[in-house]
């Protein structure tokens, strides 16, 4: 049985000798999952069938044919993601020296190999691949979180902008009627609300920024709770929408990851739910945190629901319902990729004419 601390990451074990490669695998095949290959060409097929799999690469220098440097610098320069470890029995200083130079090698091993300190590289090697995952998956959130808090502001500004052009266009006669001037009215208000509600996301952004270092590092002591408080104290909700607003609170339970990220989430969801809900008799947004095995915030309007056509498509294409209002069907795609960037998940349903049901799935404790 593969040692569960160990790095799921495939090792590539280059030797023409076959009792080379048999000793490899028999070593360490317990603790990782080991490949191998006896020369340069079959561990290039490997690779290129395979790659994604392969974490590390330890080859031996003397091989027929092409030699474990000519692999290492192909390796670098078509995988450079793979750790690549050196095997040799021949100490000439020139080679290695080349060979560590263009190759980029993590470690250079001596033949006859000692299991301890090649245990000790393998170990060192996937700790470095665990540190290079964990930085992929934060760059990967930031430029989630980049993308989408340019979606959520240019929504609210291309809306100011459709509402600016309406009232030049309004006020350029020679008279103004009252419909006209009550128009003019109700588009001023909205283009201040959704200038306030750009900077009051600004805001929020760059403030959470200070405080954790980066865009989507995790806070200490968030719950679900507090990031739907927070979010209802900032959103620029004028006195009747935040009277149609409920929060249930069954169990709380603690972001594991990415507060500031799932803070956005909420703030699209709700901005979503506000659009949906306009000139609706008698609108509510319920709010419902629920822990346990299955940490779940759950978001539910009373809206007109969501055509099916569009809700099959909705996590999937940039489609909206709200094409009017300036929305370009990016958001819900967004929300869907930062709650998988932590292992979440959201789940989308809807009851034509009646409601719309939008859950946020969170992994349990300690996952």
């Amino acid at each position: 049985m593969k040692n569960p601390d160990a790095y799921a990451t495939a090792i590539l074990y280059v030797d023409d000798e076959e009792m080379a490669r048999k000793y490899f695998d028999r070593a360490f095949g317990s603790d990782y999952e080991v490949l191998t290959a006896a020369d340069a060409s079959a561990a290039s097929r490997i690779l290129q069938d395979q790659g994604a799999r392969i974490g590390i690469v330890v080859t031996d220098y003397r091989m027929p044919g092409r030699n474990g440097g000519d692999l290492l610098r192909q390796v670098a320069a078509e995988f450079p993601q793979v750790i690549r470890i050196l095997v040799t029995a021949y100490a000439e200083r020139d080679v290695l020296l080349h060979t560590v130079n263009s190759g980029e090698v993590f470690r250079i091993l001596e033949k006859p190999l000692d299991l301890g300190e090649v245990g000790d590289v393998l170990r060192r090697a996937s700790d470095l691949l665990r540190v290079r995952g964990a930085q992929q998956q934060k760059l990967m959130a930031i430029d989630e979180t980049l993308a989408f808090l340019a979606h959520e502001l240019n929504t609210p500004l291309a809306t100011i902008r459709n509402f600016a052009n309406g009232v030049q266009r309004r006020i350029g006669g020679d008279s103004i009627s009252p419909q006209q001037q009550a128009e003019i009215g109700r588009a001023t208000q909205a283009m201040a609300d959704n200038a306030q509600y750009c900077c009051t996301l600004l805001s929020s952004f760059i403030s959470s920024i200070r405080e954790a270092g980066t865009p989507c590092a995790a806070a200490p002591h968030s719950t679900a709770h507090q990031l739907i408080l927070s979010l209802l104290d900032t959103y620029p909700l004028s006195a009747p929408q935040r009277g149609m607003i409920r929060l249930d609170v069954q169990e709380d339970f603690g972001i594991p990851a990415l507060p500031n990220c799932v803070a956005l989430v909420l703030s699209s969801l709700l901005g979503n739910a506000l659009r949906a809900l306009k000139d609706r008799d008698a609108p509510s947004i319920r709010f419902t945190v629920a822990g346990g095995k299955n940490p779940q915030i759950r978001i539910v309007d009373n809206g007109p629901g969501i055509p099916p056509e569009v809700l099959d498509r909705l996590t999937v294409d940039p489609v909206t319902t709200h094409g009017n209002s300036g929305s370009n069907g990016w958001g819900m795609i967004f929300c869907k990729r930062i709650m998988q960037s932590f292992g979440g998940s959201i789940e989308v349903s809807s009851a034509p004419g009646a409601s719309t049901t939008i859950v946020l799935n969170f992994p349990p404790a300690g996952v």
